[in-house]
């Protein structure tokens, strides 16, 4: 499966989206990536779980974390294609967390999946709290990179590479032309309702 591929596979889903968006980041963007509408049919987070996997395997990871909420389908799905167990973190009070008894010993090799990668943020948050609690990070893999090639100190893989601007929020054109946006982001989900 190469990166036209699964470039159509996510235009074809409606997962590629056009407007005015805040990211999870907090920065700005014309595009935005929603993977949720291409990972729930099975069969293609099966298909990009099986790539994902076919690259990854020289990492030789024990265990998948996938990062809350992006990562957990996905994570299971290169977790599955391994043959080794799947965790995930979840944001608590702002910050990344173990919850629900998962855990890392020490000098375990851990594969960090995500859905979209962005700025990095939030899988270098992970990566910090896998070395943290003694575990060795084997690499970072995702379904999309629309980072533009932020530099992680692991191997990192990507099904498909994106080119997709972001602004900060002073700087975003779209406001100054009055664009209504929208943030359908996992990591707002709480703070709106509260």
């Amino acid at each position: 499966m190469n990166s036209s591929e699964v470039l159509a596979l996510l235009e074809r889903q409606d997962a590629v989206r056009r407007g005015h968006f805040v990211l999870s980041s907090g920065l700005h963007s014309d595009t935005y990536v929603q993977c949720a509408q291409v990972l729930q049919w099975t069969g293609t987070a099966e298909r990009f779980g099986h790539e994902l996997g076919l690259r990854l395997a020289e990492t030789r990871p024990s265990v998948v974390l996938g990062p809350a909420m992006g990562g957990i389908v996905i994570g299971h799905e290169v977790a599955r294609q391994l043959g080794v167990r799947m965790i995930f973190s979840e944001r608590v009070a702002g910050a990344m967390k173990l919850r629900r008894d998962f855990s890392v010993e020490r000098g375990e090799r851990v594969l960090i999946v995500e859905d979209v990668v962005t700025t990095g943020g939030s899988q270098v948050e992970v990566i910090e709290l896998v070395r943290a609690a003694g575990g060795e990070v084997a690499g970072v893999g995702t379904i999309v990179d629309r980072s533009a090639g932020v530099p992680f100190d692991v191997p990192f893989e990507s099904l498909v590479a994106m080119e997709a601007p972001r602004w900060q929020p002073d700087e975003c054109p779209l406001c100054a032309g009055g664009e209504p946006m929208s943030s359908p982001g996992s990591r707002r989900v709480g703070q709106a309702a509260g």
